[in-house]
């Protein structure tokens, strides 16, 4: 879910008749305890007034368990615009049923390292959530650090990434997300298997959509083709799978941003921001066993009601830091995985500045695919009496993605009655994506056909549907905003 945005500005009340303007005070600075007891009870009243309701804060961030991640850290990158919090997610299973461990293949020792790494960037105006992945492998140099196990002294050395928490907890976390990233840390939140599956079952589950079948024999993920509604055990299996093809983690990582946008989706159309028994028993569940820096509170929570009143799947942004080698071998430590430097820099000063990631422009609804049309080559024949119907086909497959010869030809018998996509049984994956933009279209496999398929426009054609496929990449740093990986589009 998105982290808390910081309070936005309020607007200033106009003067009544016969009285000068409220002079406007200076920024705030921090306040002693007092000022926050204040600012508390003011936040409580302007949220009981937009009918949220006073149930909502009580005893909200009580269960929270408080560590300070920021404690003595000098030289840290200058604070930029918006928000930025470091969300990880650590392997803890202290709190894991016996039956949900066997259940969700969740044995073994926990490495006490962080699963997951998001840096998720709440703009200034409230208005966007952006999120960035950071492989676990990736490569990375620790800062000079006391190592919170042994107490020894260590120079700064090369790591993967997720090592960082396993040497210096929370706070070597941050320094080296900070000292790699350059962008400034402001919240941290970390959740843990126990946490996520409770929310997730709290929420009623959440849906996701996949084009292919997911297996994983080490995670116990089984899910077919369509959509599925998950549990919160499920929902773990299905963020926690690496071994379902040859992309790994950075397969992982793709299915756990849509996991994410679809957990947006569900948070805002379910009504549980206007319900604040449903928002409050989500949320308990949710804070009941994550660690937070000491200035993640009430009213930050409160915030993040009000801010995710007006979210939409639209409005959040994913996409994973540019890798340059995705092997990358280092002596000592295996093979990791290496940011391009140009990219990954170019990213981070984008989140610096506060500016979207995705290219956000008005989409049309499409049908998800397993296949990208941008990779499928496709000619088009004629096959019936309708003059020029091949160029209209043509351009129509063109239009939404597929890469056409742009010169249709007429097939000898033009009295087809159906359309059919003729196709190598090697690209069978490539066809079935053409056939769904295609309503009604048959499929036929053509044995040494090559990587070329065939449009034959019979009698039905009936035009063309918009497709896209569940992992395309678009604009300069591969962005995809919520509602093209959610299942809602």
């Amino acid at each position: 879910m998105p982290t808390p945005p910081r309070s936005p500005a309020r607007p200033q009340r106009q003067p009544r008749p016969g009285q000068g303007r409220r002079p406007v005070r200076p920024p705030r600075k921090r306040k002693p305890r007092w000022a926050m007891r204040v600012a508390t009870t003011f936040s409580v009243t302007v949220l009981a007034a937009a009918g949220i309701g006073h149930a909502l804060v009580t005893g909200l961030d009580t269960g929270i368990q408080r560590i300070d991640p920021f404690k003595d850290m000098k030289n840290r990158p200058a604070a930029g615009h918006g928000m930025n919090v470091l969300l990880v997610g650590t392997d803890g299973r202290d709190k894991i049923t016996e039956e949900e461990r066997q259940k969700y293949r969740l044995g073994g020792s926990p490495c006490h390292c962080t699963d997951t790494i998001m840096i998720v960037h709440i703009s200034d105006d409230h208005e966007r959530a952006s999120v960035v992945s950071l492989p676990r492998d990736s490569y990375a140099e620790i800062p000079p650090h006391t190592d919170m196990n042994s107490g020894d002294e260590h120079h700064a050395h090369p790591v993967k990434i997720n090592a960082a928490y396993a040497e210096g907890g929370p706070q070597l976390t941050v320094r080296t997300v900070e000292h790699m990233t350059h962008v400034k840390i402001d919240h941290y939140l970390e959740v843990d298997f126990t946490s996520f599956m409770k929310t997730v079952d709290e929420l009623g589950g959440v849906r996701v959509c996949t084009t292919r079948p997911l297996r994983d024999s080490y995670t116990g993920l089984d899910l077919g083709v369509g959509t599925h509604d998950l549990d919160g055990g499920q929902a773990l299996q299905y963020v926690r799978a690496r071994h379902l093809d040859g992309a790994g983690d950075l397969g992982r990582m793709q299915r756990q941003q849509r996991f994410l946008a679809s957990l947006i989706a569900k948070t805002t159309s379910s009504g549980v921001l206007l319900n604040p028994v449903r928002f409050r028993d989500v949320a308990r569940t949710l804070l009941s066993s994550v660690r937070a820096d000491k200035g993640f509170g009430t009213d930050e929570m409160v915030e993040l009601a009000r801010a995710m009143r007006n979210f939409s799947p639209s409005s959040s942004e994913f996409t994973t830091v540019p890798i340059g080698n995705i092997s990358y071998p280092v002596k000592g430590i295996g093979s990791t995985v290496k940011w391009d430097d140009k990219k990954s820099e170019k990213l981070f000063q984008a989140l610096r500045d506060d500016k979207p990631l995705a290219p956000h422009r008005a989409r049309k609804k499409a049908t998800v695919v397993d296949v990208a049309p941008q990779q499928i080559r496709v000619q088009v024949v004629n096959a019936t009496a309708t003059a020029g119907l091949g160029k209209k086909a043509d351009a129509a497959l063109r239009g939404t993605g597929f890469r056409t010869t742009g010169a249709p030809v007429s097939a000898d018998d033009r009295a087809a009655a159906h359309t059919t996509v003729l196709y190598d049984p090697r690209w069978d994956r490539s066809a079935k994506s053409l056939a769904a933009a295609l309503p009604g279209a048959r499929m036929q496999a053509v044995n040494g056909q090559g990587a070329v398929l065939k449009v034959v426009a019979g009698g039905d054609y009936r035009g063309v549907r918009a497709v896209r496929a569940e992992d395309a990449s678009e604009g300069e740093f591969g962005a995809v905003t919520g509602d093209e990986v959610s299942c809602s589009s």
